[in-house]
């Protein structure tokens, strides 16, 4: 139980890891504020936390609103009073979720804005809006998503360069909280077997990871045991970034 009394946010919670990770804080005792854009499916997964005995509320959030985030963040402190985990999660590549395969200089300008807004601008309003309340308590942890493709580069321009801003954010976080007692981390996965398209993507160990494989790795950064780790990248990609796949 290494979340026993702590709230955790969880961006883009209705699916994939992010869900399996708000399922996995409320297992091991935090209150969960799950948010994610599409609002049914996040009440729906909060609902089934607190039928498990966990203790979670669902939040519809569009994370490129500002004052949606902002309202997440108020609920959680006047629902639990402090905010200690915030697990930056919402995301997506932008050319696979709006089914584009042109050219990046083809591609309309619109697509590429939500790209760039879901994937960093999202994680930037998360963290301006929960800093305040993590230095007020003097603790606090950040774990922002990134993705392989923020190590070698993609073929989604917006998404890789998204995603290698994350590490940015995180090493900047660090340095920002770290007198506060607020630290940060980054999560690169390569590919995980949230969609079954993923079993393709090569890998050095041969094989797509299980979705399980990343949350470990989340939970453990997420609590006391990683208490000396803050402002790195942490690649769990099966040795796809190590390069000559073909």
């Amino acid at each position: 139980m290494r979340f026993t009394d702590r709230v955790a946010i969880v961006t883009g919670a209705a699916s994939g890891m992010a869900l399996l990770s708000s399922q996995r804080y409320a297992a091991e005792g935090a209150r969960v504020v799950l948010t994610d854009v599409n609002e049914e499916a996040v009440q729906a997964a909060a609902a089934e936390i607190c039928a498990q005995g966990g203790e979670a509320i669902g939040v519809p959030v569009d994370v490129r609103d500002y004052e949606q985030v902002k309202g997440a963040v108020a609920l959680a402190l006047e629902r639990y009073g402090r905010v200690d985990i915030l697990l930056n999660s919402a995301g997506g590549a932008s050319c696979r979720v709006f089914g584009r395969s042109e050219r990046f200089h083809e591609i309309p300008i619109e697509i590429v804005d939500w790209g760039l807004d879901v994937n960093l601008k999202g994680a930037v309003y998360f963290c301006h809006a929960v800093l305040g309340p993590m230095i007020a308590q003097e603790s606090g942890v950040v774990i922002n998503m990134g993705s392989v493709d923020g190590v070698t580069g993609s073929y989604c321009l917006d998404y890789g360069a998204a995603k290698s801003a994350m590490i940015g954010l995180t090493k900047s976080l660090a340095l920002y909280g770290a007198p506060h007692g607020i630290r940060s981390c980054c999560v690169s996965p390569g590919p995980v077997l949230t969609r079954p398209e993923m079993a393709n993507m090569k890998t050095r160990l041969g094989r797509a990871a299980e979705p399980e494989e990343i949350v470990k790795l989340i939970l453990y950064l997420s609590s006391d045991d990683a208490a000396f780790a803050t402002g790195a990248n942490y690649v769990i990609d099966g040795g796809r970034s190590i390069g000559g796949m073909t």
